[in-house]
């Protein structure tokens, strides 16, 4: 007997050998059948779907959990345009606070909006004594008061109170990481809205490291989420190369450095793991810290490494030998060039065909990048939704020539790259079907067209938000396509993207998503497996 057939829908599963179902049964949270296998057999729970489609679980291959649950509950700027509104949310916000010498976080900061970055001394007139720490969208950079600047190292560069980059983890360093029960509690409230887009799997893009990690046991506290069901969906976690440290291994294991216990990817199990090793080697587009091979259009700088090339270098190769997988964030070409160079130099040390190296976000690849690229096997790990948001402003910054080879999808997979989708959450729009939209129409928000060759099929979107995904996670034996032994994990759509008009695929409705063959619904609290 089954414990559950899904009934009367059109299921796309992902799977070359079956494109389409109409049934699909489910035992112990693993899919047992399809159609024919399963419609005869006796079922405790037969669910009637009433026409919709199904997918496999959409996989969102690069996030951050923790900064997006603190993002929904912080104090946010966002929209506004005026410096003077800008201050006077603040200090809104610095007066609720009450007791002076607190730390104050604001969330939705964006110096395009502006014209300009905040100042310190901005922040000053109105921070009532509090420590002001403004975080930029991109994540890569912040605006902090005079409080904040005296108790930094001394030699830490700053730009009149704008911090970008190891300035930013400098200052974040000052303050008391949160307690694992507060991560916890975010991190669920994270998922939950993952869930509610239709995403049951996913990677989070960098643990324990000085940019983006919480605290230094931050994986215990996705270990609580776990235990308390705050954790509904499944997720990997990348571990910042932050943690490294020389280790005195025995000469045949090659290891230079390592995690403690030389814990690396892999360890775990089906619901939460250990994936890839997170390294940066620049920052982002939107703080214009990405590194370029040119400068930015209009600007005389081309953004920045986040360390010199030689250590970054040597930090990829070091993992690589430690037996790591490895997720090498490199959004601009010139940083994309000393992760290329160092996965060669790996891989010439210590062969390793099968690891699957990533790199994270792959912003701006020349066209000479992408044999490299593919020669070494590696997924890029794109997010797709950057450009819908802000893609006027990426192609104006780029300029005429360098704009199509912004966050690419055809020249990916014309040159065997596999071609993955993720979002970044928190740093823009999460939805996989309005990434799935920009890839086929490669249209902003404001409906310029960026990079037109690069546009690619529905078929192809989807596959980078399932099979690509689970590929590029080691989850591939049973996440990613709908066929007998893999997990029953399922977003049930209200329309099929493939065949509603591109410009209504990002409005296609999330009816429910199920996760080990049970829906956890827009709004489950969790534990569903």
């Amino acid at each position: 007997m089954l414990c559950t057939r899904l009934t009367n829908a059109r299921f796309l599963t992902m799977d070359p050998d079956r494109p389409v179902a109409y049934d699909l049964g489910i035992w112990r949270g693993r899919i047992v059948g399809l159609d024919e296998a399963v419609t005869s057999l006796p079922a405790r729970e037969v669910i009637d779907l009433q026409g919709a489609t199904v997918l496999p679980g959409f996989i969102d291959a690069h996030v951050h959990l923790a900064w997006t649950g603190f993002k929904e509950n912080t104090p946010s700027i966002a929209g506004r345009t005026r410096i003077d509104d800008v201050l006077a949310v603040v200090e809104e916000t610095v007066i609720r606070k009450g007791s002076p010498g607190a730390w104050v976080s604001i969330a939705g900061y964006d110096q395009r909006a502006l014209g300009r970055h905040l100042t310190a001394a901005e922040l000053d007139r109105v921070s009532h004594g509090h420590k002001l720490y403004v975080l930029h969208d991109s994540g890569h950079g912040c605006v902090v008061n005079s409080a904040v600047l005296d108790l930094l190292p001394a030699g830490i560069p700053h730009d009149s109170g704008f911090l970008a980059e190891g300035a930013m983890g400098a200052a974040r360093a000052l303050r008391l990481p949160h307690s694992q029960q507060e991560l916890a509690e975010v991190i669920g409230r994270a998922a939950r809205t993952c869930l509610a887009e239709g995403v049951t799997a996913c990677a989070e893009a960098g643990i324990g490291g000085t940019l983006f990690g919480h605290s230094p046991v931050e994986l215990g506290a996705y270990q609580l989420a776990r235990e308390q069901g705050l954790l509904p969906l499944r997720v990997q976690l990348m571990v910042s190369a932050d943690r490294l440290r020389p280790v005195a291994a025995h000469e045949a294991d090659g290891i230079p450095r390592a995690l403690d216990l030389g814990l690396r990817t892999g360890f775990g199990d089906d619901r939460l793991s250990v994936g890839a090793l997170k390294i940066y080697t620049d920052g982002g587009m939107m703080a214009r810290t990405a590194a370029l091979s040119g400068p930015y259009e209009g600007l005389e700088h081309t953004g920045q490494l986040q360390d010199d090339p030689e250590v970054l270098a040597d930090t990829i190769v070091d993992g690589h030998l430690a037996g790591w997988q490895l997720a090498v964030h490199a959004i601009g070409d010139r940083a994309a060039d000393i992760a290329l160079e160092a996965l060669e130099r790996a891989q010439r040390l210590r062969p390793r065909p099968g690891v699957r190296h990533r790199i994270e976000h792959a912003g701006l690849i020349r066209p000479d990048q992408l044999p490299r690229l593919a020669r070494l096997g590696v997924s890029a790990v794109v997010q797709p939704n950057f450009l819908r948001c802000f893609g006027d402003d990426y192609a104006a910054i780029m300029g005429e020539e360098r704009a199509p080879w912004l966050y690419r999808g055809r020249a990916f997979l014309d040159h065997g790259i596999p071609l993955v989708g993720s979002s970044d959450r928190p740093v823009t729009d999460g939805s996989p079907l309005r990434a799935i939209q920009f890839m086929v129409e490669r249209a902003s928000a404001s409906g310029q067209v960026i990079g037109p060759d690069e546009g690619i099929g529905v078929d192809e979107a989807l596959r980078a938000y399932t099979v690509a995904g689970a590929f590029a996670c080691h989850w591939e034996d049973s996440l990613g396509s709908l066929a007998p032994g893999k997990r029953a994990d399922l977003v049930v759509l209200g329309d099929d993207p493939h065949r509603v008009g591109a410009s209504r695929i990002g409005d296609i409705e999330v009816v429910a998503t199920y996760v080990g063959g049970r829906e956890t619904g827009k709004s489950a609290p969790g534990g569903a497996f």
